[in-house]
């Protein structure tokens, strides 16, 4: 029996069965370097996924684990109950960085406790639990998260702590609103937002929660400039804006460190994850004051801004900042960007490409038309995997083959990577005809 059968049959017998795994025969990874894994079986693979948009700076980088050990050999734990030095300096810098007006930060263990803190944040402020959020999007496992996802695959409930109206998104290549121009679409998408507000609310309503890019929703890519058209409606009834940047944050995007910046829209709470620590079990929520202190009852954080995860995300920023990797994630973005526009030219299974930086989406579909694939997307991942590269996949249907590697990738491996994606492709659409 191999190793990942093993593992696998174990894993059957105590984990549950929701608990999603990739790939017919699921894969161990093993060890990690820069851009690439390791599995357990020896095999060798260009990581295109980052752990679901994690592993931002890379996998093992020096100046990330030498902060971790450093700070594992002092203290791993102390709780929110004392001042914490690393934690401290990271809020400092986040915030510094982050596009909210007079801010303060509140660290967490994950992208859903962030997305439920600003949640609870935004209510309590408002003194409502309305909330609106965009159809197609994801935030989260949790109660009130699971309530906010407009996707019905992530939806394990229609119980809500929060009373939930979804609007139109930016997702373009299925909207009603797909045919018109970038103005006349985000004009409709406003419009409607201002409709909803008026028709399903009580008008009092807390906050609009929102992906700047969807993320598990496929990237789904709005012209620049919607939020902003959003952002001028929710102003006229006072309603919060939250801007989920749980995948879209760090420089992903390529053009800006924060993915809302595209809209030139300053967001009330901003919530972010994933990226800043690299693996590390880190979130948190940034604020304007007045929102962050609406709380009036005492509370803390046992694990979130622990000593260990804020060091090392603070050494993983630094390097993130000094070198570069924004501009990297731009320059290396638009050039798989213009290849995989050229694929697409090739095989009519491709309905579409888009994202933003190393933020990249591929939508399959049946040829012909736009019907999703989601089995040809499987079929893609299983034939990249036998040629080394690691890709993931997401999107309303499952047929949005999803890419989101290391900042740090190489030119030369965004070729590689893309060659072996451009074979499974090519692969998968000759066993269609």
């Amino acid at each position: 029996m191999s190793e990942e059968r093993s593992l696998l049959d174990r894993h059957k017998a105590v984990m549950p069965s929701w608990l999603a795994l990739y790939y017919d025969e699921p894969l161990a990874l093993d060890r990690g370097e820069g851009c690439y894994v390791w599995g357990s079986d020896g095999e060798k693979y260009l990581d295109f996924f980052g752990g679901i948009l994690t592993t931002m700076t890379g996998h093992s980088v020096p100046e990330v684990v030498d902060a971790i050990n450093e700070q594992a050999a002092r203290i791993l734990h102390s709780s929110t109950l004392y001042l914490i030095e690393p934690a401290i300096e990271l809020a400092e810098k986040i915030i510094e960085l982050s596009p909210v007006d007079d801010a303060r930060a509140f660290f967490v263990c994950s992208g859903t406790e962030a997305n439920e803190a600003a949640m609870l944040l935004a209510t309590t402020y408002r003194r409502s639990n309305q909330v609106i959020a965009l159809r197609n999007s994801y935030h989260g496992r949790s109660f009130a998260a699971v309530a906010v996802t407009g996707n019905r695959g992530w939806s394990a409930s229609s119980l809500s702590p929060v009373n939930v109206s979804y609007v139109q998104n930016g997702y373009r290549y299925r909207s009603p609103f797909g045919h018109l121009s970038d103005s006349d679409f985000i004009k409709a998408c406003a419009d409607d937002l201002r409709n909803i507000i008026e028709t399903t609310t009580s008008g009092d309503v807390a906050c609009m929660i929102a992906e700047p890019i969807q993320g598990v929703g496929g990237f789904a890519t709005p012209p620049d400039g919607f939020f902003a058209a959003l952002k001028e409606v929710l102003d006229e009834y006072g309603i919060l804006l939250i801007s989920d940047e749980v995948q879209t944050g760090w420089g992903r995007t390529g053009d800006h460190f924060w993915g809302i910046e595209a809209h030139d829209v300053r967001p009330d709470i901003m919530t972010f994850a994933k990226g800043i620590g690299n693996g590390l079990a880190l979130g948190g929520v940034v604020a304007r004051a007045d929102i962050m202190d609406s709380v009036h009852a005492n509370s803390i954080s046992t694990f979130g801004g622990n000593p260990l995860s804020t060091a090392g995300a603070l050494a993983n920023l630094n390097y993130l900042l000094d070198n570069d990797l924004q501009t990297n994630a731009r320059k290396v973005g638009e050039h798989l960007f213009v290849r995989l526009r050229e694929l697409a030219e090739k095989h009519p299974m491709i309905g579409d490409v888009r994202g933003k930086g190393l933020m990249l989406g591929v939508e399959l579909v049946v040829p012909g038309g736009k019907e999703p694939d989601a089995g040809a997307a499987g079929k893609v991942m299983e034939q990249a995997r036998k040629g080394g590269l690691l890709i993931g996949k997401g999107g309303l249907y499952g047929n949005v083959v999803r890419m989101a590697p290391p900042l740090s990738l190489t030119l030369e491996q965004a070729d590689d990577g893309f060659e072996a994606l451009s074979r499974a492709i090519a692969i998968v659409s000759e066993e269609a005809r």
